[in-house]
């Protein structure tokens, strides 16, 4: 019943104030940082682009952070950060509250459509071409070299936001990619966001979300044959930290 209140009284907040000025800072933000990126450096440029924006964002709403494990992350190293996926709002949990420089992979696709591909290009974001094995490689390359001291890359195994809360069948790519990169990988456990803002639904509330940081996993020892392994090993981690349904 109460949060039933909560709801109703919301809602003029969210549609005259959060959503419109969401809108517009995300547009500034991304002028932003495509600038600082290009005169600067990107790691300034995703700092403004995705740390300040997603805090400012957060603190509006207001969604209300703790973080657990932040010890795990050891400086200078970068990895293949694994999270749940429960709503778009975990998209400001990472980049708010990981203390990691991150790029997102994209498909090469979207790097032809306008505003989007040039801003993700110009913040280093990875492109990713596996239409042929030497593109395959170029792209792997330039990933190489972005992925350095501390820089690190963010993929979704689920593919899309869960809509109980529980976690979903993992797809391949983000471990794959650790292989062939020979990167640790970083599971993280997003709780709550779903709460803030459910899949599918602009049903926006006021919460507090949570998000633990696990010890990474190397990927020495694991290949094509028993990455099944280190799926199910990642996957329990991240499980481990969800609230029992």
């Amino acid at each position: 019943m109460g949060r039933k209140i909560l709801y109703i009284l919301y809602q003029p907040y969210k549609w005259l104030i959060f959503i419109p000025f969401l809108a517009i800072n995300t547009l500034l933000f991304g002028v932003i940082a495509v600038i600082v990126s290009s005169l600067i450096n990107q790691r300034i440029g995703s700092y403004f682009g995705g740390v300040v924006w997603s805090r400012l964002n957060a603190l509006l709403t207001p969604m209300f952070v703790t973080v657990k494990g932040k010890e795990n992350i050891l400086p200078c190293t970068s990895y293949v950060v694994i999270p749940n996926h429960q709503s778009l709002f975990d998209i400001f949990l990472i980049y708010g509250w990981l203390g990691l420089d991150i790029k997102w992979v994209m498909k090469k696709e979207l790097a032809k459509i306008p505003g989007i591909g040039f801003g993700s290009k110009k913040v280093g974001h990875i492109f990713i071409d596996r239409s042929n094995s030497k593109a395959a490689m170029d792209s792997l390359q330039a990933a190489r070299q972005k992925l350095r001291n501390g820089t690190s890359v963010v993929i979704f195994p689920e593919g899309t936001r869960s809509r109980t809360g529980q976690l979903i069948p993992f797809k391949r790519g983000g471990f794959k990619l650790a292989l062939e990169l020979n990167l640790p990988i970083l599971p993280v456990t997003l709780v709550n966001t779903r709460r803030i803002l459910p899949p599918d639904s602009l049903n926006l509330l006021p919460g507090k979300a949570r998000m633990v940081i696990h010890k990474a996993i190397p990927v020495s020892g694991y290949d094509e044959k028993n990455m099944p392994e280190l799926i199910q090993l990642v996957r329990d981690t991240i499980e481990s930290a969800l609230p029992a349904h």
